[in-house]
C-alpha cells in the first residue's frame, strides 16, 4: 500500500525470529540505535520514534544513546 520496500539486510536480521517477540525486540532497537548513531554523525538532531505504544523501547533506545532525563 505505501509501497515501502524493506533492505535484503534487515529482513535478514529478523530472519527466523517468528515465534521470538523479545530477540525481535532486540533486534529492533539494535538497528535504530546504529540509524540514528549514523544519522546524528551527519547532522539530524531531532528524531522520532515509533514504537506502536511500547515506551519501554523508546526509552532503552534513548538512555543506550545518553539522552536520559534530568
Amino acid at each position: 500500500m505505501t509501497n515501502v520496500r524493506i533492505p535484503a539486510w534487515m529482513s535478514q536480521m529478523f530472519a527466523g525470529l517468528d515465534d521470538d517477540a523479545e530477540t525481535r525486540k532486540l533486534v529492533g532497537a539494535s538497528i535504530a540505535m546504529d540509524m540514528v548513531k549514523i544519522l546524528s554523525r551527519e547532522g539530524v538532531k531531532d528524531f522520532h520514534f515509533y514504537t506502536l505504544n511500547r515506551a519501554e523501547m523508546s526509552y532503552a533506545i534513548c538512555h543506550t544513546l545518553g539522552v536520559r532525563p534530568a
